[in-house]
């Protein structure tokens, strides 16, 4: 089979606002920092890779990534440095080999050209909180792949970023009525918890606009949800399954 192109979307932040709920910031909005979760981009990434694909990063404004702090730590790995040294050093790669570290702008992406791709992912992180799920160009791009149903598929907190539909075309958000499985309230409730602030919710987000939240045991074990075009999943543990579920989307 011929190899496809694949979009992958990032965000340019670094950060996302949380309000602080305790200690001398309390009430405050604090800058935390964060960005693309490494094992939630790097799983499905290298099955994109190992398939044969090509992939192209884009973001809002074209500026570099940065990974999720946590996302680099041992615990994220269960103690394991050499799954975590590979996926730091694929990310290399693509720093080396395929503009990783100058992302696409949106607006430089017509739809001509996105006719020829066949698919696109976002990974989560907190990022996409900050700058994807009110951008108009991504809406564009995401009506686009919905509109000619090519697959599309997002994890934890990627899903977020489907609100940006609302801010293209008509108005309306596309993904209204489809099942959908994200980083949940109950997850990000933990969040807050450790951080000791109040974050956005991308599960309610969602379910306030008309998605189906599908969320339970198996979603937090690693299972994904499809729906029509999209593949969905919640958390880290998910990133394996969606991989291979949007390689075999694409490859139909």
């Amino acid at each position: 089979m011929p190899p496809k192109k694949v979009l992958i979307i990032l965000s340019d932040a670094h950060s996302f606002p949380l309000k602080k709920t305790r200690g001398n910031e309390a009430g405050k909005v604090v800058e935390q920092p964060s960005g693309f979760f490494l094992q939630e981009l790097a799983k499905p990434l290298q099955k994109l890779l190992d398939a044969g694909h090509e992939v192209t990063f884009a973001s809002p404004k074209g500026q570099e990534p940065a990974p999720d702090p946590n996302s680099e730590s041992l615990l994220a790995y269960a103690g394991n440095f050499y799954e975590r040294q590979r996926e730091q050093d694929l990310i290399e790669r693509m720093r080396r080999e395929n503009g990783f570290s100058r992302p696409r702008p949106f607006s430089t992406i017509s739809d001509d050209e996105l006719a020829t791709f066949a698919g696109v992912f976002i990974p989560g992180g907190h990022a996409p909180l900050q700058d994807l799920g009110a951008d108009p160009e991504l809406g564009r791009i995401l009506r686009f792949f919905h509109r000619e149903n090519k697959p599309t598929a997002v994890i934890c907190h990627g899903p977020y970023a489907l609100l940006s539909t609302k801010e293209a075309g008509d108005g309306n958000f596309v993904y209204r009525g489809y099942k959908i499985t994200s980083w949940s309230d109950a997850e990000e409730k933990v969040m807050e918890t450790l951080l000791g602030g109040e974050i956005d919710k991308v599960e309610s987000a969602l379910r306030d606009e008309g998605a189906v939240m599908i969320e339970g045991a198996p979603e937090k074990i690693g299972g994904t949800t499809l729906h029509r075009e999209l593949v969905s999943g919640g958390n880290p543990l998910a990133a394996n399954a969606l991989g291979d579920r949007f390689v075999r989307m694409i490859s139909v």
